[in-house]
């Protein structure tokens, strides 16, 4: 956890560097009504944002309080899908297309950047990164927690968040009666220890997003831009806060370990825009640097998010043995993964 943490504050310092670039283009002033009203309205984003993302991230949490929400319930699965639908929206539609539009700028030299196509390459190795650090990381658990000296987990104990290490009783009188339960344990334990991989996975990509989002509405100047932005971004924050937080939710981590996953991911963007604010005289959208730094972290994320949703959540949902022999939930989960995309495709107009 603390590896993810130290990780995470330092993706938040890169991006400190967008703005010491030197600007190599001609970049049309924008017209400003008055930039006293336009600093409110950011203030005014940064509360928005993070009440909207704290309520989406804290709703899945809310599970043993309500009923509804539980991860047992099948309409927990049909929220589970809206919010891939989301996620997935969120890899194609509003990262990718900016992260083509940053590295293809006529802005940066014809060489390399106009030679090659930066931006699907970097989204497919961060792809085959996650996959490698999915597939080494859960490897990694499996050693560590199913020895053959080890005895599996209850599913208390798992409940609770602790996986203890017991020895395996060896009497012959119980090993018919072990034998079945530690196969069941066992797979509930693996199935965890996926879902934990996956929530801190996923937050990353998240979190390298709401960044650089924050940070383009920290440094936007006109009313008409912060306006609509502060909305959209809003909604925005809701809907990846839902997903992010069915996976923590699923994952069952220890209380403090949950509060500050929410906590920062609900802080993202809000810092975001204040970094934001805190350049916006000396940023230059335009400058070389910017433009890099800001397309290889968004085709990053972009690729991250895109595994997630399709391999991770959707994939692995859509063909569970409770959907395959369900009908109704199957089409209810289908069209609520198309709903969740449709709606965070529709905010691409705004943001």
């Amino acid at each position: 956890m603390m590896n993810f943490q130290a990780c995470s504050f330092t993706i938040l310092n890169l991006f400190f560097i967008i703005a010491s670039g030197n600007s190599l283009c001609v970049i049309e002033e924008a017209k400003l009504s008055d930039l006293s009203e336009a600093l409110h309205y950011k203030v005014a984003s940064i509360a928005s944002v993070l009440v909207a993302g704290a309520l989406g991230v804290s709703l899945p949490l809310l599970s043993k309080k309500i009923p509804t929400l539980d991860p047992q319930n099948d309409i927990f699965f049909m929220v589970k899908a809206f919010a891939a639908g989301v996620i997935l929206a969120t890899g194609f539609i509003h990262i990718l297309p900016e992260s083509f539009e940053s590295l293809t700028s006529p802005c940066l030299k014809e060489n390399p950047w106009g030679k090659f196509p930066f931006t699907g390459f970097v989204a497919m190795l961060s792809s085959i990164v996650t996959l490698m650090v999915d597939s080494l990381a859960t490897g990694y658990y499996h050693r560590q927690h199913f020895n053959t000296s080890k005895q599996f987990p209850t599913d208390e104990e798992i409940g609770d968040g602790h996986v203890d290490h017991i020895h395996l009783h060896t009497h012959a009188t119980h090993g018919h009666s072990h034998g079945s339960s530690n196969s069941s344990e066992a797979s509930l334990a693996s199935e965890l220890i996926r879902k934990r991989i996956i929530s801190q996975v996923l937050e990353i990509g998240i979190v390298v997003h709401s960044v650089i989002i924050g940070i383009s509405l920290g440094t936007a100047s006109s009313i008409d831009t912060i306006k609509p932005l502060m909305v959209a971004l809003s909604f925005h924050q809701f809907f990846e806060g839902l997903g992010l937080g069915g996976c923590i939710s699923q994952a069952k981590f220890e209380s403090r370990s949950t509060t500050i996953m929410a906590t920062f991911f609900s802080l993202t963007t809000p810092i975001g825009i204040a970094i934001g604010m805190g350049i916006s005289s000396v940023y230059e959208e335009n400058s070389q640097t910017a433009l890099i730094v800001e397309g290889v972290f968004n085709s990053s994320s972009a690729g991250i998010l895109i595994y997630m949703a399709l391999v991770d959540l959707l994939a692995a949902d859509f063909m569970s043995p409770t959907l395959q022999n369900n009908f109704k939930l199957q089409l209810g989960a289908n069209i609520s993964l198309l709903l969740g995309a449709g709606c965070m495709s529709l905010l691409a107009k705004w943001a």
